[in-house]
């Protein structure tokens, strides 16, 4: 299930793969954060594939925003022992719960309002396209690309701080700030969400936190719902992609509040 969901709406799974190894199997936390960090580059090699060859993937935004990702994770995994990490996640679930207003209000969104190609967006060409099962093109530019470096940075720092994928905000900037199609964020952050994971992947091998009798069969089940997954997604239409995203996201909001204040 956590390779499935992780492939449609661009997330990790570790807020599926984590509570089910520590609360459900007894396993500790360390070694389900390490299986946590595989898993989301399990999810994303076994999606990747397909949805780059069907041209879902927007590779040129993706690395545009990932150079925002990994500022952001440097520094919040630098400043990481500083900070209160459970009022860091009380308001970081927060603002995941208000993030929900603006994605209810256009729920039933098929494509954005192709807006014009303007400033950093026109120099740097963010702009796609894609088809549909049904055989249409889909064209899209990208906008207010500032916004989306600002959103991608809260993502990378949240990401070091609290050493979650954070693709739920990484999907919020660029369905809400950037305006892309929400098939083309979801697909763009699961791009995004392996390259840091496979960054950030070697401190837990050096850790000793990847355990591969855990690993495994984790890795072997995300590959096969990832591959579930990537076929669900290339049929269905943006409306039920962001249907699904916005139940996982209100699971992760409250998810995170509830760890916060460790009930």
């Amino acid at each position: 299930m956590a390779g499935a969901l992780g492939s449609i709406v661009g997330l990790g799974g570790g807020v599926i793969i984590i509570p089910i190894l520590t609360i459900l199997l007894g396993v500790d936390i360390h070694f389900a954060i390490g299986a946590s960090i595989v898993s989301v580059i399990a999810t994303s090699s076994g999606a990747a594939a397909t949805y780059v060859k069907d041209k879902m993937t927007n590779l040129r935004i993706g690395m545009f925003l990932e150079l925002a990702t990994t500022a952001g994770a440097i520094i919040g995994a630098a400043i990481a022992a500083y900070t209160n990490a459970f009022l860091l996640e009380l308001i970081f679930g927060g603002i995941l719960l208000v993030s929900l207003v603006p994605l209810i209000r256009q729920i039933g969104e098929d494509i954005p309002t192709n807006p014009e190609l303007v400033g950093l967006a026109k120099r740097l060409s963010l702009q796609g396209s894609y088809t549909e099962v049904d055989g249409s093109t889909i064209n899209y530019n990208a906008t207010r690309p500032e916004r989306g470096l600002v959103g991608m940075f809260a993502a990378g720092l949240i990401s070091g701080l609290l050493g979650i994928g954070s693709g739920t905000f990484k999907v919020l900037s660029m369905d809400l700030a950037m305006k892309l199609p929400m098939k083309v964020s979801t697909t763009t952050s699961n791009f995004m969400i392996g390259v840091t994971a496979a960054a950030s992947a070697g401190i837990y091998f050096a850790r000793g936190d990847v355990n591969p009798f855990i690993v495994a069969p984790v890795a072997i089940g995300i590959l096969i719902g990832a591959f579930i997954g990537t076929r669900f997604l290339l049929r269905a239409r943006n409306p039920t992609v962001r249907k699904i995203f916005a139940i996982v996201l209100a699971i992760s909001a409250v998810e995170m509040i509830i760890r916060a204040l460790g009930v």
